[in-house]
């Protein structure tokens, strides 16, 4: 798919390309403070029938380009798409979040699942990428992504969201082997998946490693990173970022991964990150999401001191996490048009 974007600030940035400003962006930019979100999700029976859904998913995937005046849109979607797609469907419970009515414990549980078939079982999501990109008209670049391998090995085994998620980690200690066959078995899929967002016309795309902080750093370099690398390694179209909250520890072992973007969180210090990872790749984030209950002046200041820790060039701006669902529209509208003022 041939297309000249308007405003391709992202993507030159992950390109490590000589830019004007930094470009801005929120993780769940698309979703929960927005009213216009809120009307359009009461308005069907749950949160996963808008996933599904690919008009309206288009439909709030642009609102914050519109409402908030992003530099980028990321796909609206979940990344627990995956697991239901290889055969382990989940439910979103208002209020609790997901949950697997079905876990994953034993070999029999792994033999039981499939490698997803993109188009057959995600499609839906590739008709979601096609329709955003004909109604942004090129306005700004999309974000495709999934969630890594190991986050989502934690939501099969755990069942749901969790504190400690020991079920899984004493998986780890107890039976390496059947984490490594089911983390393959994630990996082949997320790999396809992404390999079809990229064809239906993600401009670039983003693994999320949620719960990476959880580990301690060798099983992360056993569990995680491995698994990674070959998701990064097989995408080869489009520029890749890596988030992996928590991981402080492994930001060294990140930046050599195939991939031209590692995002931050917001504990993870610019400079020592910078010295860590290398020249090579472009940093993503990192204001602490809380930031943004402040002022508005207190906004400004934070991003500013931000901007300026980055140092100006192959940065992307964001929040080190997903933007909080009671975060007032008008005080992410200041972030972004504070970041939009930066001159390098």
């Amino acid at each position: 798919m041939t297309h000249i974007l308007k405003n391709d600030l992202l993507l030159r940035t992950a390109r490590g390309e000589q830019v004007e400003r930094p470009p801005v962006w929120l993780m769940r930019q698309a979703g929960r403070i927005l009213p216009e979100y809120r009307a359009v999700r009461d308005s069907l029976r749950d949160f996963i029938e808008l996933v599904k859904t690919p008009q309206r998913v288009a439909e709030v995937t642009i609102q914050p380009v519109d409402i908030l005046g992003v530099d980028a849109a990321i796909i609206f979607s979940d990344i627990l798409v995956i697991p239901e797609a290889m055969g382990l469907p989940y439910e979103m419970v208002e209020k609790r979040g997901p949950f697997f009515p079905k876990t994953i414990q034993t070999a029999q549980d792994i033999a039981g699942l499939k490698i997803a078939d993109a188009e057959a079982d995600l499609g839906y999501v590739a008709e979601a990428i096609r329709l955003t990109k004909q109604a942004l008209a090129a306005r700004v670049p999309l974000i495709g992504f999934a969630g890594a391998p190991f986050t989502i090995f934690t939501y099969m085994v755990e069942g749901g969201g969790s504190k400690t998620f020991s079920k899984a980690r004493k998986m780890m200690y107890q039976a390496p082997e059947l984490c490594h066959l089911l983390l393959q078995k994630i990996t082949d899929s997320t790999i396809a998946y992404l390999q079809m967002q990229a064809g239906a016309g993600a401009d670039i795309i983003q693994i999320f490693d949620s719960w990476a902080g959880i580990l301690p750093p060798e099983h992360y370099s056993e569990f995680s990173v491995p698994y990674i690398a070959q998701i990064c390694d097989a995408i080869t179209t489009v520029p890749k970022t890596v988030f992996a909250k928590g991981a402080f520890f492994a930001r060294k072992e990140l930046g050599r991964l195939n991939c031209e973007v590692i995002g931050l969180d917001w504990t993870m210090n610019p400079q020592e990150s910078r010295a860590l990872v290398g020249e090579q790749k472009t940093l993503q984030g990192n204001l602490d999401p809380c930031a943004l209950y402040g002022s508005y002046d207190s906004i400004r200041k934070e991003t500013r001191a931000m901007l300026q820790s980055f140092g100006g060039q192959r940065h992307i701006a964001n929040l080190g996490h997903g933007v909080y669902p009671d975060t007032e529209p008008d005080k992410v509208r200041c972030f972004v048009e504070t970041v939009k003022e930066w001159r390098n």
